[in-house]
């Protein structure tokens, strides 16, 4: 197991794929007017690439076009004093492919926020990066 300068698990980048794959909802850190900008969001995986499904005019649809952004997924168990932390970063692009979008349909990938969510983004990690604290209880 290694260890990061805070005495936090290093997770590799396996490990990070696979919390990835079992997490709904993200949080997306993107630059809005000039300034950071954090956004919870739900996801899913596509070929390993992290899909969003927003509205056209969103913020976020408008400033994370091509543009590099954060995506950041944790669990907590504050009782426990567990948990784990799992960052990628990558550049963002809308889906503007008729049949790509309609194959990011079929994800199961279903806001909770209400309106028409038509305009897919997708994220490739470019760098994946993860940290555990706690025992065995924070897997």
């Amino acid at each position: 197991m290694k260890l990061d300068q805070s005495g936090l698990e290093i997770l590799d980048e396996d490990e990070c794929r696979t919390l990835l794959s079992r997490a709904e909802i993200g949080r997306i850190v993107f630059t809005h007017q000039a300034l950071p900008a954090i956004q919870p969001v739900n996801f899913a995986l596509s070929d390993g690439d992290i899909v969003i499904r927003t509205s056209r005019r969103s913020r976020l649809a408008t400033a994370a076009a091509d543009t590099v952004v954060a995506f950041e997924i944790d669990e907590f168990d504050v009782r426990a004093r567990t948990g784990w932390s799992v960052v990628a970063v990558g550049r963002a692009r809308h889906v503007a492919d008729r049949v790509e979008a309609t194959a990011l349909e079929a994800l199961p990938l279903h806001s909770w926020a209400p309106g028409e969510r038509e305009y897919f983004i997708r994220i490739r990690p470019e760098l994946l990066t993860g940290r555990r604290i706690g025992g065995p209880a924070g897997r």
